[in-house]
C-alpha cells in the first residue's frame, strides 16, 4: 500500500484552559512532562496478548471490540453487541466480517462528542498510528484498509507498541489462582521486569459467586495446599502472594462492592467457609466474609509488602441478560454509593499507620473526595487516594478531583496518574490527558499566586512519573 502522510492534526492545547494567559502556563507545565516514561500501575491488559506478541488482526479487533467503554455507548444507542463484534455466550449468531463492526463505529463517531473516549480514540488514531482523517461513513473503509497496513507492521506488535508509548512499568491483573506461566516466559524474553503481575483474589473471596467452590479447588492445585478449611486457605493465599512478590508483583487489588473491611472473629470465618464449601452460604454470611477477607488482605499486605488497591463501588454486570448472552465484563458495571470513612475505620485502626504497610483508594463515586477519601487520606500515612477511576478519568472530572482532594490531602497523598484500561493503545492517551488536566490545574495556581512557576513543573512532573514509581516501589 502506498505510505499516506496524515492531514488529520489534533489541537495541540486540546484539554488545556481557555484563558489565554493560564494556557500560556498549562503549556509550559505540559511541556515538561509529555514526553516522560510511562508508569502504568494499574491496568488489565491482557498478559496472553503480550506474550504471544502477534499482530493485532485488524481495526476492529484493536480498536472496537475490546473496549467496553466505546461498546457501551454504541449499545446505548441501539447497536446490538452482537452487531459489534462481541461472541455470544449461547452460539446464537454475531457479527464475525470485521470490516462491518468498524463500519459501525465509524457512522456513529459522532455519539463520542464530549466524552473521554472521544480524546483517546483521536489520539490512538491520529498520533499512534497517524490516520489521515477522523472516522465517519465516508472514511471508513478508506481508515480501515489504512490502519490494516500500518496493523500489519512489526512496530505495531503488542510489545513494540509499549516501547513506542515509551512504557517503563505495566502491571497487569492476575487471578489468585493463577500460574503466572505468561509472567515467566516474559522475563525470559525481555530479559527484564517491566511487565508485572497484579494479585487480585476477588473470586476466592466471594462466597456466593458462581464457581467458587471450583476456584477454590483451583487455588489449591496451584499453591500445592489443600484449602479444606479456612486456616489453610489462608495458608494458600499466603503461598500465592508470595509467588506473585518472586514474580515481581507490587501490588493487590480488590474491587469489592462496598468498603466494608471489619474483621471477622476466627470461628465465625471458619464456620461460614466450611458452609460455603457445602453450598449453603447466605448473603449476610457471604457480605461478612468478603468485609473480614479485606481485612486479612491489609493484615497480609503489612506483613510481605503487597500495595493494598481498593476500588469498591460498582455493581457489577448490572444487565442479567447482557451477562447471560455474551458473559462479563460487556459495558454493565455501574458505580453505586460508597462510605468510606466507618467502613475502612477498623483495617485503618490496625494498620493505618503501620510503616510496613501501603494501600490505594480508588472510587467511583466523586462525592467522597472532600468529604472522606481526602481527609482520610490527609491523616494516616499509610493511605494514599488513587486516580480518578473509570467513570472518572474524563476531564471535568479529573479537575474536579484535583480541586476536591488537593486542599486537605495535598497532592503528595494522592498516587500520581495511573491508567485502568483494557485497550493497550489507549494507554498513552489516558496519561497524555491527565498530563494536561494536572498542567492546566497547576497553571491556575500559578495565575492565582499560589504557587510559584518552578514548583508547578516540579509537582506535574511528580504527579506523572515520580508518584506512581514512589507509590507502587518494592519495599526493601
Amino acid at each position: 500500500m502506498t505510505e499516506q502522510r496524515t492531514a488529520w492534526q489534533l489541537d495541540p492545547d486540546r484539554a488545556l484552559p481557555a484563558e489565554p494567559g493560564v494556557r500560556a502556563l498549562a503549556r509550559e507545565i505540559y511541556a515538561s512532562t509529555a514526553a516522560l516514561p510511562i508508569v502504568s500501575m494499574h491496568g488489565h491488559v491482557d498478559v496472553d496478548l503480550l506474550v504471544q506478541d502477534e499482530p493485532f488482526a485488524n481495526p476492529a479487533e484493536m480498536f472496537v471490540i475490546p473496549d467496553h467503554y466505546l461498546v457501551r455507548m454504541l449499545v446505548s444507542q441501539g447497536e446490538s453487541p452482537a452487531a459489534l463484534g462481541i461472541p455470544t455466550q449461547d452460539g446464537s449468531p454475531y457479527e464475525t466480517d470485521p470490516r462491518e463492526v468498524w463500519r459501525r463505529f465509524c457512522r456513529n463517531w459522532k455519539l463520542f462528542r464530549g466524552t473521554p473516549t472521544r480524546y483517546w480514540l483521536e489520539h490512538e488514531l491520529a498520533v499512534v498510528f497517524e490516520a489521515p482523517a477522523p472516522p465517519s461513513e465516508e472514511t471508513a473503509d478508506g481508515l480501515y484498509d489504512f490502519l490494516l497496513d500500518r496493523l500489519a507492521r512489526d512496530e505495531s506488535r503488542p510489545r513494540a507498541l509499549l516501547d513506542r508509548f515509551n512504557v517503563e512499568l505495566l502491571a497487569t491483573t492476575d487471578s489468585a489462582a493463577s500460574g503466572l506461566a505468561g509472567h515467566r516466559k516474559l522475563a525470559e524474553q525481555e530479559g527484564r521486569q517491566r511487565i508485572l503481575p497484579t494479585f487480585r483474589p476477588d473470586d476466592l473471596l466471594h462466597i456466593r459467586r458462581p464457581g467458587w467452590a471450583a476456584d477454590v479447588r483451583r487455588l489449591s492445585e496451584v499453591s500445592g495446599i489443600e484449602a479444606g478449611d479456612y486456616d489453610s486457605f489462608l495458608l494458600a493465599l499466603r503461598q500465592r502472594r508470595a509467588a506473585f512478590l518472586q514474580a515481581g508483583a507490587r501490588a493487590t487489588d480488590h474491587g469489592h462492592l462496598s468498603a466494608s473491611a471489619e474483621p471477622l472473629d476466627p470461628a465465625d470465618a471458619r464456620s461460614i467457609f466450611a458452609a460455603a464449601l457445602r453450598g449453603e452460604s447466605d448473603a449476610a454470611a457471604a457480605e461478612a466474609f468478603a468485609g473480614g477477607m479485606l481485612y486479612e488482605m491489609a493484615r497480609m499486605s503489612a506483613e510481605d509488602g503487597l500495595v493494598m488497591q481498593l476500588h469498591p463501588g460498582v455493581l457489577r454486570n448490572h444487565s442479567s441478560a447482557v451477562r447471560s448472552r455474551y458473559g462479563t465484563d460487556k459495558g454493565f458495571d455501574i458505580p453505586v454509593r460508597v462510605e468510606f470513612t466507618r467502613a475502612l475505620q477498623p483495617l485503618l485502626n490496625s494498620f493505618g499507620m503501620d510503616p510496613g504497610f501501603r494501600m490505594i483508594v480508588f472510587t467511583t463515586d466523586e462525592t467522597v473526595y472532600s468529604r472522606e477519601l481526602a481527609p482520610l487520606a490527609g491523616a494516616y500515612p499509610a493511605l494514599r487516594l488513587g486516580a480518578p477511576w473509570w467513570f472518572l478519568d474524563s476531564p471535568e472530572q479529573m479537575r474536579r478531583f484535583r480541586e476536591s482532594a488537593v486542599e486537605t490531602a495535598g497532592f503528595y497523598n494522592t498516587s500520581g496518574f495511573v491508567d485502568d484500561t483494557r485497550a493497550l493503545a489507549s494507554i498513552p492517551a489516558r496519561h497524555d490527558l491527565a498530563r494536561r488536566i494536572d498542567a492546566g490545574f497547576l497553571a491556575r495556581l500559578v495565575a492565582e499566586g499560589r504557587l510559584a512557576a518552578a514548583e508547578a513543573v516540579e509537582t506535574g512532573i511528580d504527579l506523572a512519573y515520580n508518584l506512581p514509581l514512589q507509590s507502587y516501589a518494592p519495599r526493601p
